[in-house]
């Protein structure tokens, strides 16, 4: 690799490096508070020294529940510095679902934000991320750490959604992050690579890898990170304007909330260079609206909690309007594959299959992951050797290499940017009373992409409403994840074997899409 685009092989190297080479650029800015990359290294080293005089080592795994902050940034170094396993966990997520994360990953301490202590038990060592936190962090050593890191040692173990309805521990190493940036500059992706110096707002959850990801790149290109709790679209539109903002990203929904938002009518996005967007195509009437008022790059990325996000991108270029003309249809697509990453296309038996036919989406390359933390099983189906890791998602390629993702061959619904399994929350709703059966699909939104809809079978002689189903969801599992609405019929369509066929029930919500992705 180039001396000009250095590659680190952990991120506690990363971090080192702009400490000792521009240690007074800002490196983390919360609020008023501003974090120069010095002090960074040194918060990162002393909390890394804390977690090993709680008795824990390298390997262990570190939990943190809470929102968007420039101490949970922190954390996250100082756990990679002492060669552990950083676990942000999706605020958003019922307590249950807390509940099972913490126990599956074993983890040895929790680090939680004040607002939510309560609502999680958890018996091993907790620390409220408050005062205490940085009277904590401030009280620790600042003597260099003897552990050694390396680049294949695991970094971060994100939960997504199984299609069981019970959550799995994808285990990412630092390599999977680390080797993009360089690589990206090679090959000049300057839109997910910006310039040392530059600045970007970090304001997806960060238990999702688009939010841990953004949190800690920073370090690997000395960049400044500027946090914001959660998605506000009045304080990005602001800070945007005041930090002189040159990188978002975003998800399509968020885009078209901050576009209509009062302040973004006279609001000066001029030092804006691109935004990025993902978890869903981009409307075309949202993507001229943006353009046209942003004046920036736009670019897609596609990718998944298994491959350290984006693996595939569609480019600036394709997204000029003068360049669209004529070949609207790669707007529809995902993008092309990035440098160092392979696409295949599988049929039923695994075998690749040729240019415009219809199979699961399969990627190899330096991002996939370690594999599914204690789940041996998961890993034998879904890493399937020499490299290549099977998606679940059902997609083509064309002759240019772009590919079009056509379903979701694991049924997961995205909205606003969330994943969520139709499994996990039919299993929540069986235990009403009156379900007699459930079927759970998503149905197109326009401002989410795909809103949650359940297709329930009352029990004879119930009075069921969709009012009691949406307040008993709400009771057992996160907000986002409960329908939006609820459709009552007499018996779900199923096959000889037994399964729902949800494209059957999709079908009369979805007609007149070219797709059933929204």
């Amino acid at each position: 690799m180039s001396d000009d685009f250095p590659y680190f092989p952990t991120y506690g190297e990363g971090l080192a490096h702009y400490a000792a080479t521009t240690p007074d650029q800002i490196a983390l800015r919360y609020g008023d508070r501003v974090t120069d990359y010095k002090t960074y290294d040194r918060h990162a080293t002393q909390i890394a020294n804390g977690l090993a005089s709680m008795g824990l080592s390298k390997g262990d795994r570190v939990a943190y529940f809470g929102k968007n902050s420039d101490c949970s940034v922190e954390l996250a170094l100082g756990v990679a510095r002492a060669g552990m396993v950083f676990i942000p966990i999706i605020w958003r997520l019922a307590p249950k679902e807390v509940e099972f994360i913490l126990n599956d990953s074993g983890a040895g301490v929790l680090f939680v934000e004040p607002e939510f202590a309560d609502q999680l038990p958890f018996n091993g060592n907790k620390v409220l991320m408050d005062d205490s936190f940085e009277s904590w962090r401030d009280a620790q050593s600042d003597a260099a750490i003897t552990t050694e890191v390396d680049a294949q040692d695991p970094l971060l173990q994100l939960y997504t959604s199984g299609t069981t309805g019970l959550p799995k521990g994808v285990v990412l190493s630092h390599h999977n992050g680390t080797h993009l940036r360089p690589l990206m500059k090679e090959h000049d992706i300057y839109w997910y690579c910006p310039d040392q110096g530059d600045s970007l707002i970090f304001a997806m959850p960060y238990g999702h890898i688009a939010g841990a990801g953004t949190a800690i790149s920073g370090v690997l290109g000395g960049l400044e990170v500027i946090i914001h709790r959660e998605f506000d679209p009045a304080l990005t539109i602001a800070d945007v304007q005041k930090h002189r903002v040159k990188w978002l990203f975003i998800v399509p929904a968020a885009l078209g909330i901050m576009l209509a938002h009062p302040d973004a009518a006279k609001a000066d996005f001029s030092s804006v260079k691109g935004l990025t967007y993902g978890a869903s195509p981009i409307p075309l009437d949202l993507l001229k609206e943006g353009v046209e008022r942003l004046k920036c790059d736009f670019a897609q990325l596609y990718g998944l909690t298994e491959t350290f996000g984006t693996v595939i991108s569609l480019s600036p270029d394709d997204h000029k309007p003068e360049n669209i003309v004529g070949r609207e249809q790669v707007m529809k697509s995902a993008g092309q594959p990035i440098p160092g990453t392979e696409v295949r296309i599988l049929d039923e038996e695994l075998n690749p299959l040729p240019a415009g036919v219809t199979g699961e989406v399969a990627i190899r390359g330096d991002s996939v992951m370690l594999g599914y933390w204690n789940r041996p099983e998961e890993n034998a189906k879904t890493l399937i050797g020499d490299g290549w890791f099977r998606t679940g998602d059902a997609g083509m390629l064309d002759e240019e290499g772009y590919l079009y993702i056509q379903d979701r061959i694991k049924d997961m619904i995205i909205t606003g940017g969330e994943n969520v399994y139709p499994a996990q929350v039919e299993s929540a709703l069986y235990g009403h009373p009156d379900i007699a059966d459930i079927a759970v699909i998503g149905i197109p939104d326009p401002k989410w992409g795909e809103a949650v809809k359940a297709v329930v079978v009352a029990k004879p002689g119930s009075d069921l409403s969709e009012e009691d189903v949406i307040a008993y969801a709400k009771k057992e599992i996160a907000g986002f994840k409960c329908p939006k609405s609820v459709d009552f019929i007499e018996a779900l369509p199923r096959n000889p074997s037994g399964k729902i066929l949800r494209r059957e029930l999709r079908a009369p919500y979805w007609e007149g899409q070219e797709r059933e992705v929204s």
